[in-house]
C-alpha cells in the first residue's frame, strides 16, 4: 500500500524538531513538501529534513495535487482558518492541539470537514502512545477499582515575550498550550465528559496570558484536578486513584523517543508508594505512531482518526468552561456539540 503523502504548513519548532523527523520514520506516511510564508525558511527546513519540495506560501502547498494530507502546526489562532482552507482544497488535515480558539471555531471546522468529505483530527499524541493505551486498559478493566480521583501537573518556564505561548491575542497561555492535556487525559481515564468545571487563573501582568491555571472537573462519580503553568519549575505527572489501587505515569506527555516509559501500579498497602510495582512500556516515538495511525485512517484501515473533531470539540468546550468559571467564580457546564 502506497504511503500517504504529507505536506506541512509552517516551520514551527514542534514540526521541524519532533513531528516531521518522526513521521519520516513511519511505515504509512512520508513528508513530501513544506511551506512557509518565507521561502528561504521553507527551503532551509526542506534541506535540513530532506523534504523534496519547499513552497513560499501555504496556498502553493495546498494547490499541490501530489499531497494527500496536511499537518497544521501553526499558532493556535491559525488552526481553524488554515485547516478549513486545506479541507476546501481536498486535503485531509492533522491539526495541532488545541483545535481552535473556542467551541465556535471547532463547530466551524466540523462543518467544513463534512462539506469537503475529508478526514480532520487533532494531534493529541497521548491517544496512541502505548503507555496511555496500557493505563486506559488497566483502569477501564477495573485495575484500580472504581476511579474516584485523578491529579495532573504539567508545567514549564517560558518568559520570552516574543514566544507565541505568551501572546494572549493569538491563543497563548498555559490552559490552551498544556492544560488541554490535563483535560484530554481525564476524559480518557473517566471515559466520560465532565458535568461541570471550576477554574482559578493567575495571569501574567505583562502578557495577560494565564501563567497558572488550576481546575476541577466533576465527572459525577469522580473528580479530576489539574494544574498547569508556564512560569513554574518544569514537571509533569499523572496519578489515577481508585477504590482499590493507584496508577502513576512517570512522564505522561513528553514521552522520550526511543526510551522505555514507566508506569507505577500501587495497591496502597504501604504508605508513600512503597508497595508500588513498576511496569515498563516499550520504547517508541509517539509522533511516529500518531502519524501512522492517522495515515491508516485515511487509507481506510482504521474506523476513524485517533482524535476526531467531535472529541476535539468536547475538549474545547471544557477549556471554554474553565475560562468562564475563572471569570464568574462559579461552576460552569461545558457546552455540548
Amino acid at each position: 500500500m502506497a504511503k500517504i503523502r504529507w505536506g506541512v504548513i509552517g516551520v514551527a519548532g514542534i514540526a521541524v524538531k519532533k513531528v516531521i523527523p518522526a513521521m519520516q520514520l513511519g511505515q504509512h506516511c512520508e513528508v513530501t513538501a513544506i511551506a512557509s510564508r518565507d521561502l528561504e525558511k521553507a527551503q532551509d527546513a526542506a534541506r535540513q529534513l530532506s523534504i523534496p519540495k519547499a513552497y513560499g506560501s501555504y496556498e502553493e502547498l495546498l494547490a499541490d495535487k501530489d499531497i494527500d494530507a496536511i499537518y497544521n502546526p501553526l499558532p493556535n489562532h491559525l488552526h481553524v482558518p488554515w485547516s478549513i482552507r486545506a479541507a476546501e482544497a481536498g486535503k485531509h488535515v492533522f491539526c495541532e492541539k488545541p483545535i481552535g480558539l473556542d467551541m465556535a471555531e471547532a463547530r466551524a471546522l466540523i462543518a467544513a470537514r463534512d462539506r469537503a468529505g475529508v478526514k480532520i483530527g487533532e494531534a493529541f499524541m497521548i491517544a496512541t502512545h502505548p503507555q496511555w493505551l496500557r493505563v486506559m486498559d488497566f483502569v477501564h478493566t477495573g485495575g484500580v477499582g472504581d476511579v474516584r480521583a485523578m491529579q495532573t501537573i504539567f508545567s514549564y518556564t517560558n518568559v520570552n515575550p516574543t514566544n507565541i505561548r505568551n501572546m494572549a491575542d493569538i491563543g497563548g497561555g498555559g490552559l490552551m498550550d498544556i492544560g488541554c492535556y490535563g483535560i484530554k487525559a481525564s476524559r480518557m481515564i473517566f471515559n466520560a465528559e465532565p458535568k461541570r468545571v471550576i477554574g482559578l487563573i493567575d495571569r501574567d501582568p505583562a502578557f495577560e496570558t494565564d501563567r497558572l491555571t488550576s481546575a476541577m472537573l466533576d465527572f459525577g462519580n469522580g473528580q479530576a484536578v489539574f494544574t498547569c503553568s508556564t512560569q513554574m519549575v518544569p514537571f509533569q505527572s499523572v496519578q489515577v486513584f481508585g477504590t482499590k489501587g493507584r496508577v502513576e505515569i512517570e512522564i505522561p506527555f513528553n514521552a522520550v523517543p526511543g526510551q522505555a516509559m514507566k508506569i507505577r501500579i500501587d495497591d496502597g498497602s504501604q504508605l508513600g508508594g512503597a508497595s508500588a510495582s513498576v511496569e515498563t512500556v516499550e520504547a517508541c516515538d509517539q509522533y511516529t505512531l500518531q502519524g501512522d495511525e492517522f495515515s491508516l485512517a485515511i487509507q481506510g484501515e482504521r474506523p476513524d482518526v485517533p482524535v476526531t473533531l467531535e472529541d476535539a470539540a468536547r475538549n474545547m468546550a471544557v477549556i471554554d468552561a474553565i475560562f468562564r468559571s475563572a471569570k464568574s467564580g462559579l461552576w460552569e457546564a461545558p457546552e455540548t456539540i
